[in-house]
């Protein structure tokens, strides 16, 4: 590991404990737009809404309307598991020979597939699939809210109004993809200034904001006009008139028969508890493998994992990538297991507990940073770029065609450990969110650790192949251990670019809550419903 940063600096986000209900998020401010829902007598799933909303104006290049996810649901009172998967799809209309193969390399954006001409799969109108987060809400609405649509949007139409307040962050965040961004008229006016990243300013008092008042009206009128409308009304005819004038496949129809499904959780035991994971074309069947390998060979205890723990965790973890690595795609009924792994992505993942003992982990992205760049000129969303998850060679299970689910790698789960703890966890982080699931899952069910622990504790990430990437953290003994074992580098908990994946959880212990989040993400908090500022 080479690196010029400080070796005495110590990170520490304290877990915070509640009798009432906690949103864990990697926003704070959309943290506690949940919380404030839950304060005003909101079940657990209305704060999964309000939440989401409020994300994709707080941290557009993370999520939002114009991406997809999926839920894992607890319902206490009937002590039922559930899922909702909103995943996107590519449009019916897509043709593969639209993208055809450059023979130049791999493509960008660290991805294996082939490289694609002017790399239309990777970003603009013609990497836009058919998003599905608005359907998701519907579902989870129509389930299980106790408030009406409207009030559950207006916190984000608000937050649209104000603008989204640049601090150091959001720059870095921009700048990541400036380069992109300032390809479409819409996106460059929506994201930069003068076409450059745009700087906070040194002054205490002064502070710089980017309007949002195309998005502030589009969710003003979604709030108005319900779901639906996102998919069959004015927003459906909006959103694909200015996909397809950029030149993207993104239909009327594909918008119209658009919904989300409810999947019965995969289920998987694990050390006298039980992990309830999304199936099929997620991580959650890849999650399964890993568990089997670590109760056949992890050893559980109190306190922390020692130096054969954490080549435990690796053993399995490669083992898993490699089945992965054997059958993906959505063909033919198989799972996604595949090398979608190996892309890096951005998404949020938040968690949530009511004071009721109801709990959510939900997961949704827009995969790459910002998604396919592009902002609708007329509504302000910021698009996916779900197609770069399929193989633009043809004939494989992960070809591109029309109509086919996305592959994602997100792992959102609910688990009751075997001393009856339930916790709720998920991570954003691309290929790097199994591990980081996978031992937050451990930490608790094998040793027993509290949130504050786990959260604290350092991981290894084993999803690149043969390379092992441990915190410089861990223990000498583990270290020396995994060094011996592996092909090991270090790496520091960080910001950009992150090296360990970004998990939220909340745990619920008899009728006390807890939430966690990631100590170095600079904007995430765990808010509880009582403890708003």
């Amino acid at each position: 590991m080479s690196d010029q940063f400080s070796n005495a600096q110590q990170i520490r986000k304290p877990a915070v404990a509640s009798k009432g209900g906690i949103v864990a998020a990697q926003s704070r401010k959309a943290a506690e737009t949940g919380a404030e829902v839950l304060a005003a007598g909101g079940d657990c799933v209305d704060a999964v809404i309000a939440t989401t909303f409020a994300l994709g104006v707080l941290e557009p290049w993370m999520s939002g309307v114009g991406g997809g996810g999926a839920m894992v649901l607890y319902r206490a009172r009937e002590d039922r598991y559930e899922v909702i998967d909103y995943g996107m799809r590519a449009p019916g209309g897509i043709r593969p020979e639209d993208y055809p193969l450059t023979g130049d390399g791999a493509a960008s954006d660290i991805f294996p597939w082939p490289r694609v001409k002017d790399d239309r799969n990777l970003h603009g109108p013609g990497s836009i699939a058919v998003p599905g987060v608005v359907a998701g809400m519907e579902e989870a609405h129509r389930r299980h809210a106790k408030m009406p649509w409207r009030d559950l949007l207006g916190p984000s139409v608000a937050l649209a109004g104000e603008g989204l307040l640049v601090d150091w962050w959001t720059t870095l965040m921009i700048s990541s993809s400036a380069a992109d961004l300032r390809r479409y008229p819409a996106s460059a006016a929506a994201y930069l200034e003068d076409g450059l990243p745009p700087n906070a300013p040194w002054g205490i008092k002064s502070s710089v904001r980017l309007p949002q008042d195309r998005l502030k009206a589009m969710l003003a009128h979604l709030a108005q006009q319900g779901p639906r409308d996102f998919y069959q009304g004015d927003l459906a005819r909006s959103i694909a008139a200015d996909v397809q004038a950029g030149g993207g496949a993104l239909s009327v129809e594909d918008l119209a028969c658009f919904r989300a499904h409810g999947r019965e959780p995969l289920t998987i035991p694990y050390r006298g508890g039980r992990v309830y994971a999304t199936p099929e074309l997620t991580c959650g069947p890849t999650l399964a493998h890993t568990l089997r390998l670590l109760q056949e060979s992890l050893q559980s205890g109190h306190g922390a994992p020692d130096a054969s723990a954490y080549i435990a965790y690796a053993l399995a973890l490669q083992s898993a990538y490699r089945e992965r690595l054997q059958d993906m795609g959505d063909a033919d009924g198989r799972r996604a297991l595949g090398a979608e792994h190996l892309a890096p992505a951005c998404t949020t993942h938040f968690s949530v507990v009511d004071r009721e003992g109801n709990m959510a982990a939900v997961t949704q992205t827009l995969l790459s940073t910002f998604g396919s760049k592009f902002v609708t000129p007329q509504s302000g969303i910021t698009m996916n770029n779900g197609i770069m998850w399929f193989d633009p060679t043809p004939g494989g299970p992960n070809a591109l065609a029309p109509g086919k689910r996305c592959l994602t790698n997100y792992t959102p789960v609910v688990a009751q450990a075997a001393d009856g703890r339930r916790l709720a966890v998920g991570a954003s982080g691309g290929r790097r969110i199994l591990p980081a699931v996978t031992q937050i899952l451990s930490f608790v069910m094998d040793y027993g650790m509290d949130l504050d622990a786990a959260i604290h504790a350092p991981r290894i990430d084993a999803s690149e192949g043969a390379v092992v990437i441990g915190d410089v953290r861990l223990p000498a003994p583990a270290r020396e251990a995994l060094r011996a074992r592996f092909d090991y580098e270090q790496a520091r908990v960080q910001t950009l670019p992150m090296k360990f994946a970004c998990p939220s959880v909340v745990l619920r212990n008899g009728e006390t809550n807890s939430g966690a989040t990631e100590i170095f993400q600079p904007w995430s908090d765990a808010v509880a419903e009582g403890l708003l500022a």
